[in-house]
């Protein structure tokens, strides 16, 4: 894995995150579609804070800072890291886990500062991924152990699908203007 390519693919990803936010007003980041969902604002908490403790995780995996296991990757992880994409039906998100991350809905303002604050996290652990050893796993709720170079590359896919779900919404919020 080239860490750097990787770097540049979540700063693009975050970039399009932070343009997203200038093409709509507060009030339609907040409305939720009809058709039912989440509204861009939920999109935004969830996918900022799961990159956040994404993070985290990766972090204690480049410190070393994780408990040993034999365990790996699952065949749902096994195949977003291989196919870079998530499979192509719903993953449904362990309830304790869903509870804890519930998303909630934030201002644009709130949606700035987590990204703000997601570039420095990953801007200060970069740096650390490539010498993370390879052993040193963190527990993801539906993908299994992941090293810090997995928790990296997941940072990307993960940031890339919910992009795609943006696009989504839009076209929604577009089908039910036409009605």
């Amino acid at each position: 894995m080239n860490i750097a390519s990787e770097r540049r693919k979540i700063e693009d990803a975050l970039n399009a995150y932070r343009d997203w936010l200038d093409t709509i007003t507060n009030s339609e980041f907040l409305q939720t579609p009809q058709m039912g969902g989440w509204s861009y604002a939920e999109v935004y908490d969830h996918i900022m804070k799961a990159t956040l403790a994404s993070t985290i995780a990766l972090e204690r995996c480049t410190n070393n800072n994780c408990p040993a296991t034999k365990k790996g990757v699952t065949l749902i992880g096994w195949y977003l890291l291989l196919t870079e994409s998530f499979p192509p039906f719903k993953i449904k998100v362990p309830e304790a886990i869903a509870e804890k991350m519930a998303p909630k809905k934030i201002d644009q303002e709130e949606g700035k500062n987590l990204i703000i604050k997601c570039r420095k996290r990953i801007e200060a652990i970069e740096g650390l991924v490539a010498g993370a050893p390879k052993n040193a796993r963190w527990q993801h709720p539906r993908m299994g152990m992941l090293n810090a170079q997995q928790w990296f590359k997941f940072i990307r896919i993960h940031l890339l699908h919910h992009l795609k779900q943006l696009e989504r919404i839009k076209s929604n919020f577009s089908q039910q203007n036409f009605k």
